[in-house]
């Protein structure tokens, strides 16, 4: 694709999501994307089919700057406990530190994601089951080196520890110091993982 299309298209998928984050994926015109990018209709139909389109779109490049930011971390790079554990505050930070940088990237993902598509109702769905597999990657690495138990079945406990991730980063979006919680929130979630909920 050359250069000036992949300017254009990005261009367009920035002022589409900023606009979606505002307002909502229902709320959203072509009109109210083409107003942000001040350019015509036109320009849009372009590169994009529909609103649904560059909403499928808009979503595919959230995820992927979720993947960009931890792409160096290896599920299998730890060897020792302070190690793994020591990866496991490094995503954490990762992550918090991209939706309070980006929070209309959380607001995309985490409202709008599953209202934006008839022909692909799974695109949400996907996604959850690609980043539980992506963390069960690094459980299962937990647990063939003994640092955590093997009796659990480590896509599930993707699928649990995935959640405390997104539930916090949903929670970011409606305080008003998202800095000050990012701490607080990841030493909890490690501290499920590797200490649970007994007293003892």
């Amino acid at each position: 694709m050359p250069e000036g299309v992949v300017d254009k298209r990005e261009a367009i998928l920035r002022a589409a999501g900023k606009v979606f984050a505002e307002r909502g994926y229902h709320a959203t015109g072509i009109s109210d994307i083409a107003r942000e990018l001040g350019a015509g209709h036109g320009t849009f139909y372009r590169y994009f089919k529909n609103k649904e389109d560059i909403a499928r779109s808009v979503v595919s490049r959230a995820l992927g700057r979720i993947s960009d930011a931890l792409s160096d971390e290896d599920p299998g790079s730890a060897e020792t406990l302070s190690q793994y554990r020591e990866q496991v505050r490094r995503i954490g930070r990762k992550l918090f530190e991209l939706v309070v940088a980006e929070p209309e990237l959380g607001r995309i993902l985490f409202y709008d994601a599953i209202a934006i598509d008839r022909a692909e109702p799974d695109l949400a769905g996907q996604a959850m089951e690609a980043a539980a597999a992506y963390t069960a990657a690094f459980i299962r690495n937990g647990q063939d080196r003994g640092f955590l138990r093997r009796d659990l079945d480590a896509h599930v406990v993707g699928l649990a520890v995935n959640g405390m991730i997104v539930t916090g980063a949903v929670r970011l979006l409606h305080v008003q110091d998202p800095a000050g919680m990012g701490q607080p929130w990841i030493h909890t979630v490690e501290t499920l993982m590797f200490d649970g909920l007994g007293s003892s």
